[in-house]
């Protein structure tokens, strides 16, 4: 056969994969939209919410409010510089935007303001390979070889990238500067692990150990499964469906979207960009504390995922190390001895801190981002919650992990 007529053929293959992907997930989407989540709601609740603030005219909400405002007056003296939102049930309890979102035109934080979500990008990323999941287009113990056949470890699942039990050097500490160009990507990624080969630091599933690398694969398998750029897939099955209008994978070769906040360190000068800003999955989601706590609100339903795809992400997975802390698919989590838990997620990257905190069994949820570097950010949301508690209950300093 003519090599010209055969590399036509696979590319009319390829083209025809990606539509087939495409119509399928749009059907099995549009199926499942008003599927209802069967949780039980007899679950006993963890710190519940005993004061009631669902009449924003009370004395007590009234009080809340006023709590919350001198804290972050507090917080702002200190340097805090961004957003916060509380919910609760669906309702936004608290909401305010601090300082400036671009120091150098004098643009302040608004709804509208759109944040480096860091590592709490991994949550969105997990939730991309879990619908991919749920329509039955791969499998979590599938190996990553199926979907990244340069990928030159035999024995790592998908599950093992999602749960960070697979080993995998991170990137971050030693991928080099590109020549000819200035930002690496996804690809850039893959070939450097192919070329490499870098020494896994275990044995796959023998433990935990956080690691950019696992977000990074996991992303690409998004592409390789869907046929389409993770950026696209992101706002077409993700972002769109949930009304996140206002979130978006970053693309540092492309003209920077205005309304983004720019990344400062603590004395205000900016931070520059780097050659790893390009790598997205671990990182490079952009979003506003109003989205985030949409994207929130679809995990009680199975309007995007499935009930028993949550399950799976929200259980924990590493035993190695006792205590309440764990990791799941995609979420840090607290799990206590009466079984109740907290799912987080935290991010670092750059001047960029961020804080997304869910109480499952009360629906009770904590947004905080900022754009200006601030470590105590992570502080915020045990502080936050007893404020709401009205003191009345804590919790431990378990609630202020690692990023």
């Amino acid at each position: 056969m003519p090599i010209k007529i055969f590399i036509f053929g696979v590319m009319v293959f390829k083209l025809l994969k990606t539509q087939i992907v495409l119509i399928f997930l749009l059907l099995a989407c549009a199926c499942n939209s008003h599927a209802k989540n069967p949780a039980p709601d007899n679950t006993p609740a963890f710190g519940k919410v005993v004061i009631d603030y669902s009449d924003t005219s009370s004395l007590a909400y009234k009080q809340m409010v006023y709590n919350l405002d001198t804290f972050y007056q507090r917080q702002v003296s200190a340097g805090f510089n961004g957003s916060v939102l509380i919910g609760y049930k669906g309702k936004i309890l608290y909401e305010r935007y601090y300082g400036l979102s671009q120091k150098e035109s004098g643009a302040p934080w608004s709804p509208l303001t759109q944040s480096q979500l860091a590592s709490t990008s991994k949550t969105l990323t997990s939730g991309a390979i879990l619908l991919l999941k749920d329509k039955g287009l791969l499998a979590l113990d599938d190996l990553v070889t199926n979907y990244i056949p340069s990928f030159p470890y035999a024995n790592v699942t998908v599950r093992m990238l999602l749960n960070h039990r697979s080993g995998l050097p991170d990137y971050i500490h030693f991928a080099p500067k590109p020549t000819g160009k200035l930002y690496l990507n996804n690809d850039d990624i893959i070939d450097l692990f192919a070329a490499k080969k870098p020494k896994l630091k275990f044995t796959p599933n023998t433990k935990f150990n956080y690691s950019n690398s696992n977000y990074v694969m996991l992303a690409s398998i998004v592409e390789s499964v869907s046929g389409m750029k993770f950026d696209y897939f992101m706002k077409r099955f993700i972002f769109n469906p949930l009304g996140m209008k206002n979130t978006f994978v970053i693309d540092p070769n492309k003209e920077r979207v205005c309304t983004a906040a720019f990344c400062y360190k603590a004395n205000w000068q900016l931070e520059p960009d780097m050659h790893l800003d390009g790598v997205v999955g671990d990182k490079g989601v952009y979003s506003t504390v109003e989205d985030l706590y949409k994207w929130d609100q679809a995990l009680y339903t199975n309007k995007l995922i499935n009930y028993t795809s949550l399950l799976e992400a929200f259980k924990p997975y590493s035993f190695e190390t006792p205590g309440a802390k764990n990791y799941g698919l995609g979420w840090r989590m607290l799990n206590y001895p009466d079984g109740n838990k907290i799912v987080y997620h935290n991010g670092w990257w750059h001047g960029n801190n961020t804080c997304f905190y869910r109480f499952l069994q009360d629906n009770f949820t904590i947004i905080v981002l900022g754009n200006r570097f601030n470590k105590s950010i992570y502080r915020q949301p045990l502080q936050i919650y007893n404020i709401v508690m009205g003191n009345k209950e804590k919790v431990s300093n378990e609630m202020e992990p690692e990023e």
